[in-house]
């Protein structure tokens, strides 16, 4: 059994089209109660697991979806294998009446196979569907994506992108750790993950602290609630979070967004860098190196660069799209030597 954690701040009464404004002024996360309780597939799962079937598969485009499909006996963990060679489920590229008619036949197994579709595009896969259920009023427009399933864990992971996930059928619990308990979650490999982010190692429902020591520290910061349909939540950029599906039939609908210009990179590809390039230097370069990335990135501000003129500041100066694009040229000619 999961240990307990204090919960998460919950807040009630909140129209879908002030959500942005208040979750651009938090730092943390938050559940809201009942935000898309009148979204009409929210209802349709009201009254039942059918209902809400046959709804989504009146949007269905006739592209396949992306199945993980598991046995019964990794009870519903997606995650890998016992020596962490290899993933404990199978791609599976089916359409999406066939997932929904699998998981109809399944809803009264008591050990089910895993079945779960996730960060599947609304508008490629539901066409239409968006229109009703996507939250109004973003300055960076989200991508929309949907993720269903029976009852499934998804081990604590980031997203580097802001998030806001209305559970649509079911309930699903979330837990959340902070940025900063990244050494206490023991996360696993960074180049094969089992759905693109790395993952933590720790059994949230029945952590081993003798091999996990420092997950005990971890669950001090933790934060958790379970949310029923017509819920939400907002998880902050670079928040660990497990998200567990509790019940046999699950629909999520979540919005990603970055608060920055699309020109922008995905930061992780700068980590990726600095491991092939920094990691392994002699530490005294190492340190160097680290000052040179506090004065110019993280540290970074108009006195970084005010002695040299604006027109001599180049990629040093500030960033727009012509810019990022000779930033990537640079880099491209870099990578290829």
């Amino acid at each position: 059994m999961a240990p307990t954690v204090k919960p998460l701040k919950e807040v009630h009464d909140v129209k879908p089209a002030d959500v942005y404004q208040m979750v651009s002024e938090l730092d943390e996360p938050v559940v809201f109660r009942g935000l898309v309780s009148q979204w009409p597939l929210v209802e349709a799962a009201k009254r039942s697991d059918q209902e809400a079937c046959d709804y989504l598969a009146s949007f269905d485009g006739g592209r396949p979806v992306t199945a993980f499909i598991g046995q019964s006996e990794t009870q519903g963990r997606i995650f890998y294998n016992e020596n962490l060679t290899a993933t404990n489920f199978e791609p599976a590229q089916v359409p999406l009446p066939q997932v929904l008619t699998q998981l109809m036949a399944q809803v009264s197994n008591p050990e089910p196979p895993t079945i779960y579709v996730g960060s599947s595009s609304i508008d490629v896969c539901l066409p239409g569907l968006g229109e009703y259920h996507r939250l109004p009023g973003e300055t960076y427009r989200a991508s929309v994506r949907i993720w269903i399933g029976n009852r499934t864990r998804v081990a604590a992971h980031y997203d580097a992108l802001e998030n806001i996930a209305c559970v649509c059928a079911g309930r699903r619990r979330f837990t959340l750790f902070p940025p900063d308990q990244l050494a206490n979650l023991y996360v696993g490999p960074m180049d094969l993950t089992p759905a693109g982010q790395q993952v933590s190692l720790v059994n949230f429902e029945n952590p081993d602290f003798d091999q996990h020591p420092n997950y005990a520290q971890a669950l001090e910061h933790a934060r958790s609630a379970v949310l029923e349909a017509g819920d939400a939540i907002y998880v902050p950029s670079m928040w660990w979070h497990q998200v567990d599906g509790l019940d046999a039939f699950n629909i999520l609908i979540n919005h990603w967004w970055r608060e920055v210009p699309e020109f922008m990179g995905p930061p992780g590809d700068a980590l990726l860098l600095a491991i092939l390039n920094i990691r392994d230097l002699p530490e005294d370069q190492r340190k160097a190196w680290q000052g040179l990335f506090d004065h110019y990135v993280f540290n970074a501000n108009a006195d970084t660069v005010a002695h040299i003129p604006k027109e001599s500041q180049g990629i040093l100066g500030e960033l727009d799209e012509d810019m990022a694009r000779r930033l990537r040229a640079l880099l491209r000619n870099k990578l290829n030597r």
